[in-house]
Protein backbone atom coordinates (compact mmCIF):
# COMPACT_ATOMS: atom_id res chain seq x y z
CA UNK A 1 0.00 0.00 0.00
CA UNK A 2 2.96 2.37 0.36
CA UNK A 3 2.95 2.54 -3.43
CA UNK A 4 -0.71 1.99 -4.30
CA UNK A 5 -2.49 4.39 -1.92
CA UNK A 6 -0.69 7.58 -3.10
CA UNK A 7 -1.19 6.49 -6.72
CA UNK A 8 -4.91 5.83 -6.20
CA UNK A 9 -5.42 9.23 -4.56
CA UNK A 10 -3.41 10.96 -7.32
CA UNK A 11 -5.52 9.19 -9.95
CA UNK A 12 -8.82 10.14 -8.28
CA UNK A 13 -7.72 13.76 -7.81
CA UNK A 14 -6.78 13.98 -11.49
CA UNK A 15 -10.01 12.40 -12.71
CA UNK A 16 -12.22 14.58 -10.50
CA UNK A 17 -10.18 17.69 -11.26
CA UNK A 18 -10.30 17.07 -15.01
CA UNK A 19 -14.04 16.37 -14.91
CA UNK A 20 -14.55 19.70 -13.10
CA UNK A 21 -12.18 21.55 -15.46
CA UNK A 22 -14.12 20.41 -18.54
CA UNK A 23 -17.17 22.16 -17.09
CA UNK A 24 -15.53 25.19 -15.47
CA UNK A 25 -12.73 26.14 -17.89
CA UNK A 26 -15.05 27.30 -20.73
CA UNK A 27 -16.80 29.69 -18.31
CA UNK A 28 -13.41 31.17 -17.42
CA UNK A 29 -12.39 31.51 -21.05
CA UNK A 30 -9.81 28.75 -20.68
CA UNK A 31 -10.28 27.16 -24.10
CA UNK A 32 -7.95 26.60 -27.02
CA UNK A 33 -7.94 28.52 -30.29
CA UNK A 34 -8.29 25.94 -33.09
CA UNK A 35 -8.36 28.62 -35.80
CA UNK A 36 -4.77 29.49 -34.86
CA UNK A 37 -3.70 26.13 -36.33
CA UNK A 38 -6.15 26.12 -39.23
CA UNK A 39 -8.61 23.74 -37.54
CA UNK A 40 -12.37 24.01 -37.95
CA UNK A 41 -13.50 22.11 -34.84
CA UNK A 42 -15.12 23.72 -31.80
CA UNK A 43 -12.81 25.02 -29.02
CA UNK A 44 -11.83 22.54 -26.28
CA UNK A 45 -11.10 23.28 -22.58
CA UNK A 46 -7.41 24.11 -22.16
CA UNK A 47 -4.85 23.93 -20.51
CA UNK A 48 -5.33 20.75 -18.51
CA UNK A 49 -1.76 20.92 -17.23
CA UNK A 50 -3.09 23.02 -14.34
CA UNK A 51 -5.16 20.03 -13.15
CA UNK A 52 -2.21 17.64 -13.45
CA UNK A 53 0.02 20.01 -11.45
CA UNK A 54 -2.55 20.47 -8.66
CA UNK A 55 -3.20 16.72 -8.36
CA UNK A 56 0.53 16.06 -8.23
CA UNK A 57 1.17 18.79 -5.64
CA UNK A 58 -1.65 17.68 -3.33
CA UNK A 59 -0.55 14.05 -3.47
CA UNK A 60 3.08 14.94 -2.71
CA UNK A 61 2.10 17.15 0.24
CA UNK A 62 -0.10 14.39 1.71
CA UNK A 63 2.02 11.29 1.25
CA UNK A 64 5.65 12.42 1.02
CA UNK A 65 8.05 13.82 3.56
CA UNK A 66 9.37 16.99 1.96
CA UNK A 67 13.12 17.23 1.55
CA UNK A 68 15.31 19.56 -0.50
CA UNK A 69 14.96 17.47 -3.66
CA UNK A 70 11.17 17.31 -3.52
CA UNK A 71 10.91 21.01 -2.76
CA UNK A 72 13.13 21.68 -5.77
CA UNK A 73 10.96 19.45 -7.96
CA UNK A 74 7.74 21.15 -6.83
CA UNK A 75 9.26 24.62 -7.25
CA UNK A 76 10.52 23.96 -10.78
CA UNK A 77 7.19 22.32 -11.71
CA UNK A 78 5.20 25.36 -10.57
CA UNK A 79 7.60 27.73 -12.32
CA UNK A 80 7.36 25.85 -15.61
CA UNK A 81 3.55 25.64 -15.56
CA UNK A 82 3.20 29.32 -14.59
CA UNK A 83 5.45 30.50 -17.44
CA UNK A 84 3.65 28.24 -19.95
CA UNK A 85 0.24 29.47 -18.76
CA UNK A 86 1.34 33.10 -19.17
CA UNK A 87 2.88 32.34 -22.57
CA UNK A 88 -0.41 30.91 -23.81
CA UNK A 89 -2.18 34.22 -23.14
CA UNK A 90 0.68 36.64 -23.75
CA UNK A 91 3.09 34.93 -26.19
CA UNK A 92 6.70 35.10 -25.10
CA UNK A 93 9.76 35.03 -27.39
CA UNK A 94 11.14 31.49 -27.84
CA UNK A 95 14.41 32.43 -26.12
CA UNK A 96 12.50 33.64 -23.06
CA UNK A 97 10.69 30.30 -22.87
CA UNK A 98 14.02 28.50 -23.24
CA UNK A 99 15.49 30.64 -20.46
CA UNK A 100 12.54 29.78 -18.19
CA UNK A 101 13.05 26.07 -18.88
CA UNK A 102 16.77 26.41 -18.10
CA UNK A 103 16.02 28.19 -14.82
CA UNK A 104 13.52 25.47 -13.86
CA UNK A 105 16.17 22.84 -14.63
CA UNK A 106 18.82 24.72 -12.63
CA UNK A 107 16.47 24.84 -9.62
CA UNK A 108 16.59 21.05 -9.65
CA UNK A 109 20.38 21.12 -9.84
CA UNK A 110 20.49 23.42 -6.80
CA UNK A 111 18.23 21.00 -4.92
CA UNK A 112 20.70 18.16 -5.44
CA UNK A 113 19.09 16.35 -8.37
CA UNK A 114 21.63 15.59 -11.09
CA UNK A 115 23.60 13.23 -13.28
CA UNK A 116 26.82 12.52 -11.38
CA UNK A 117 28.18 9.87 -13.72
CA UNK A 118 27.45 8.16 -17.02
CA UNK A 119 28.08 4.46 -17.54
CA UNK A 120 30.25 3.82 -20.57
CA UNK A 121 28.63 1.00 -22.61
CA UNK A 122 32.14 -0.14 -23.56
CA UNK A 123 33.16 -0.37 -19.93
CA UNK A 124 33.89 1.92 -17.00
CA UNK A 125 32.25 5.12 -15.81
CA UNK A 126 32.42 8.73 -16.97
CA UNK A 127 32.51 10.74 -13.74
CA UNK A 128 31.04 14.25 -13.91
CA UNK A 129 31.64 15.56 -10.39
CA UNK A 130 35.35 16.43 -10.48
CA UNK A 131 35.11 20.21 -10.95
CA UNK A 132 33.01 22.23 -8.49
CA UNK A 133 31.58 25.75 -8.32
CA UNK A 134 31.12 27.00 -4.77
CA UNK A 135 28.95 30.01 -3.95
CA UNK A 136 26.58 31.33 -1.28
CA UNK A 137 23.18 33.02 -1.32
CA UNK A 138 22.65 34.55 2.10
CA UNK A 139 23.01 31.76 4.65
CA UNK A 140 22.69 29.05 2.00
CA UNK A 141 25.91 27.52 0.64
CA UNK A 142 26.04 25.63 -2.65
CA UNK A 143 28.63 23.27 -4.08
CA UNK A 144 27.77 22.59 -7.73
CA UNK A 145 29.58 20.02 -9.88
CA UNK A 146 29.93 21.95 -13.15
CA UNK A 147 29.89 19.10 -15.67
CA UNK A 148 27.12 17.35 -13.76
CA UNK A 149 25.06 20.55 -13.74
CA UNK A 150 25.63 21.07 -17.47
CA UNK A 151 24.53 17.57 -18.48
CA UNK A 152 21.60 17.67 -16.05
CA UNK A 153 20.26 20.95 -17.44
CA UNK A 154 20.70 19.73 -21.05
CA UNK A 155 18.92 16.46 -20.22
CA UNK A 156 16.00 18.24 -18.56
CA UNK A 157 15.57 20.90 -21.25
CA UNK A 158 15.69 18.30 -24.05
CA UNK A 159 13.01 16.16 -22.36
CA UNK A 160 10.81 19.18 -21.58
CA UNK A 161 10.80 20.23 -25.22
CA UNK A 162 10.66 16.69 -26.62
CA UNK A 163 7.48 16.01 -24.66
CA UNK A 164 6.01 19.35 -25.67
CA UNK A 165 6.71 18.71 -29.36
CA UNK A 166 5.10 15.31 -28.91
CA UNK A 167 1.77 17.04 -28.27
CA UNK A 168 0.85 16.94 -31.96
CA UNK A 169 -1.64 14.15 -31.28
CA UNK A 170 -3.80 14.45 -28.20
CA UNK A 171 -3.08 11.66 -25.73
CA UNK A 172 0.52 11.13 -26.82
CA UNK A 173 2.35 12.99 -23.98
CA UNK A 174 0.11 11.55 -21.25
CA UNK A 175 0.27 8.01 -22.60
CA UNK A 176 4.03 8.07 -23.10
CA UNK A 177 4.56 9.53 -19.62
CA UNK A 178 2.36 6.89 -18.00
CA UNK A 179 4.32 4.12 -19.76
CA UNK A 180 7.69 5.67 -18.89
CA UNK A 181 6.78 6.24 -15.24
CA UNK A 182 5.54 2.65 -14.84
CA UNK A 183 8.80 1.34 -16.32
CA UNK A 184 10.82 3.51 -13.89
CA UNK A 185 8.61 2.26 -11.04
CA UNK A 186 9.44 -1.38 -11.77
CA UNK A 187 13.13 -0.52 -12.17
CA UNK A 188 13.14 1.36 -8.84
CA UNK A 189 11.60 -1.54 -6.88
CA UNK A 190 13.99 -4.10 -8.37
CA UNK A 191 16.53 -5.51 -5.90
CA UNK A 192 19.42 -4.12 -7.93
CA UNK A 193 18.20 -0.51 -7.67
CA UNK A 194 15.87 -0.56 -4.63
CA UNK A 195 14.74 3.07 -4.36
CA UNK A 196 11.30 2.93 -2.67
CA UNK A 197 10.75 6.70 -2.59
CA UNK A 198 11.56 7.06 -6.29
CA UNK A 199 9.25 4.11 -7.01
CA UNK A 200 6.40 5.76 -5.08
CA UNK A 201 7.01 9.05 -6.88
CA UNK A 202 7.08 7.30 -10.27
CA UNK A 203 3.74 5.60 -9.62
CA UNK A 204 2.19 8.95 -8.67
CA UNK A 205 3.43 10.45 -11.96
CA UNK A 206 1.98 7.44 -13.81
CA UNK A 207 -1.34 7.88 -11.98
CA UNK A 208 -1.80 11.58 -12.78
CA UNK A 209 -0.81 10.93 -16.40
CA UNK A 210 -3.23 8.02 -16.77
CA UNK A 211 -6.01 9.95 -15.00
CA UNK A 212 -5.75 12.77 -17.52
CA UNK A 213 -5.20 10.35 -20.42
CA UNK A 214 -8.76 9.05 -19.91
CA UNK A 215 -10.00 12.46 -21.05
CA UNK A 216 -7.46 13.45 -23.70
CA UNK A 217 -7.14 10.16 -25.57
CA UNK A 218 -8.33 10.93 -29.09
CA UNK A 219 -10.89 12.44 -29.56
CA UNK A 220 -10.06 14.68 -26.58
CA UNK A 221 -12.54 16.28 -24.20
CA UNK A 222 -9.79 18.54 -22.83
CA UNK A 223 -6.25 19.44 -23.95
CA UNK A 224 -3.23 19.24 -21.69
CA UNK A 225 -1.52 22.20 -23.40
CA UNK A 226 2.11 23.28 -23.36
CA UNK A 227 2.05 23.66 -19.58
CA UNK A 228 0.99 20.04 -19.07
CA UNK A 229 3.24 18.53 -21.75
CA UNK A 230 6.29 20.40 -20.44
CA UNK A 231 5.40 19.46 -16.86
CA UNK A 232 5.23 15.77 -17.79
CA UNK A 233 8.57 16.07 -19.58
CA UNK A 234 10.12 17.65 -16.48
CA UNK A 235 8.68 15.01 -14.13
CA UNK A 236 9.77 12.08 -16.27
CA UNK A 237 13.25 13.51 -16.85
CA UNK A 238 13.59 14.15 -13.11
CA UNK A 239 12.51 10.63 -12.18
CA UNK A 240 15.31 9.23 -14.33
CA UNK A 241 17.97 11.16 -12.36
CA UNK A 242 16.28 11.65 -8.98
CA UNK A 243 18.61 9.17 -7.35
CA UNK A 244 20.73 8.29 -10.37
CA UNK A 245 21.00 5.12 -12.40
CA UNK A 246 18.01 5.33 -14.75
CA UNK A 247 19.09 7.57 -17.64
CA UNK A 248 19.76 4.64 -19.98
CA UNK A 249 16.33 3.18 -19.23
CA UNK A 250 14.66 6.56 -19.73
CA UNK A 251 16.54 6.93 -23.01
CA UNK A 252 14.99 3.70 -24.26
CA UNK A 253 11.44 4.29 -23.09
CA UNK A 254 11.59 7.90 -24.36
CA UNK A 255 13.74 7.17 -27.38
CA UNK A 256 10.97 8.12 -29.79
CA UNK A 257 10.35 11.69 -28.51
CA UNK A 258 14.08 12.29 -27.97
CA UNK A 259 15.10 11.16 -31.47
CA UNK A 260 12.07 12.88 -32.99
CA UNK A 261 13.03 16.15 -31.26
CA UNK A 262 16.63 15.87 -32.47
CA UNK A 263 15.45 15.14 -36.02
CA UNK A 264 13.11 18.12 -36.01
CA UNK A 265 15.81 20.37 -34.56
CA UNK A 266 18.33 19.38 -37.22
CA UNK A 267 15.69 19.69 -39.98
CA UNK A 268 14.84 23.21 -38.87
CA UNK A 269 18.52 24.17 -38.81
CA UNK A 270 18.96 22.85 -42.35
CA UNK A 271 16.04 25.05 -43.41
CA UNK A 272 17.64 28.03 -41.65
CA UNK A 273 15.11 28.03 -38.82
CA UNK A 274 15.83 28.20 -35.10
CA UNK A 275 15.57 24.64 -33.63
CA UNK A 276 12.80 25.74 -31.26
CA UNK A 277 10.75 27.52 -33.89
CA UNK A 278 8.99 26.05 -36.92
CA UNK A 279 8.70 28.16 -40.05
CA UNK A 280 5.89 28.65 -42.55
CA UNK A 281 7.25 25.78 -44.66
CA UNK A 282 6.74 23.45 -41.71
CA UNK A 283 3.21 24.58 -40.94
CA UNK A 284 2.27 24.12 -44.59
CA UNK A 285 3.64 20.59 -44.80
CA UNK A 286 2.43 19.54 -41.31
CA UNK A 287 4.58 16.43 -41.56
CA UNK A 288 7.94 17.14 -39.97
CA UNK A 289 7.37 15.23 -36.73
CA UNK A 290 7.17 11.47 -37.11
CA UNK A 291 3.66 11.31 -35.65
CA UNK A 292 2.56 13.91 -38.23
CA UNK A 293 4.10 11.82 -41.01
CA UNK A 294 2.25 8.74 -39.74
CA UNK A 295 -1.00 10.71 -39.87
CA UNK A 296 -0.24 11.96 -43.36
CA UNK A 297 0.58 8.41 -44.46
CA UNK A 298 -3.02 7.42 -43.70
CA UNK A 299 -3.04 6.19 -40.09
CA UNK A 300 -5.84 7.45 -37.86
CA UNK A 301 -4.93 9.41 -34.70
CA UNK A 302 -5.83 6.40 -32.54
CA UNK A 303 -3.69 4.08 -34.67
CA UNK A 304 -0.75 6.47 -34.34
CA UNK A 305 -1.21 6.58 -30.57
CA UNK A 306 -1.42 2.81 -30.16
CA UNK A 307 1.56 2.23 -32.46
CA UNK A 308 3.77 4.67 -30.54
CA UNK A 309 2.56 3.38 -27.17
CA UNK A 310 3.60 -0.13 -28.23
CA UNK A 311 6.93 1.17 -29.55
CA UNK A 312 7.69 2.90 -26.24
CA UNK A 313 6.47 0.05 -24.02
CA UNK A 314 8.42 -2.58 -25.98
CA UNK A 315 11.77 -0.83 -25.57
CA UNK A 316 10.95 0.19 -22.00
CA UNK A 317 10.23 -3.39 -20.95
CA UNK A 318 13.34 -4.52 -22.83
CA UNK A 319 15.38 -2.05 -20.77
CA UNK A 320 14.28 -3.73 -17.52
CA UNK A 321 16.13 -6.91 -18.51
CA UNK A 322 19.28 -5.47 -20.08
CA UNK A 323 22.60 -4.31 -18.70
CA UNK A 324 24.16 -1.03 -19.86
CA UNK A 325 25.79 -2.50 -22.96
CA UNK A 326 22.58 -4.25 -23.94
CA UNK A 327 20.64 -1.00 -23.54
CA UNK A 328 23.15 0.72 -25.77
CA UNK A 329 22.62 -1.83 -28.56
CA UNK A 330 18.86 -1.67 -28.03
CA UNK A 331 19.03 2.09 -28.49
CA UNK A 332 21.00 1.58 -31.72
CA UNK A 333 18.26 -0.81 -32.85
CA UNK A 334 15.64 1.81 -32.03
CA UNK A 335 17.62 4.44 -33.92
CA UNK A 336 17.85 2.15 -36.93
CA UNK A 337 14.13 1.35 -36.87
CA UNK A 338 13.21 5.03 -36.62
CA UNK A 339 15.63 5.90 -39.44
CA UNK A 340 14.06 3.28 -41.72
CA UNK A 341 10.56 4.36 -40.69
CA UNK A 342 11.43 8.01 -41.30
CA UNK A 343 12.93 7.22 -44.72
CA UNK A 344 9.88 5.23 -45.83
CA UNK A 345 7.45 7.87 -44.55
CA UNK A 346 9.47 10.62 -46.21
CA UNK A 347 9.02 8.85 -49.55
CA UNK A 348 5.30 8.38 -48.92
CA UNK A 349 4.72 11.90 -47.54
CA UNK A 350 7.14 14.28 -49.31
Amino acid sequence: MQYLLPAIIAFLLTVLGTWAAIRVFPRLGLIDRPEKYGLTRAPIPYPGGIVVLLAFLITILIFFELDVKLIGLLTSSCLLVAISFWDDRHPLPPLVRLLAQTIAAFVLVLSGIGILSITNPLGGMIVLDHTFWKFSIGSFHFNIALWSAFFTVVWLVILINAMNWLDGVSGLPTGMTAIGAVIIFFLSISPLVHQPEVAKLALVVAAVSFGFWLFDFYPPKILIGDSGAMLLGLLLASLAIFSGGKVATAFLVLGFPILDALYVGVTRLLHKQAPWRGGEWERERKAVHLHHRLLKAGLSPRQVLLFLYFFSAFFGILALFLETRGKFFAFLLMFGLMAVMGFVLRKKTP
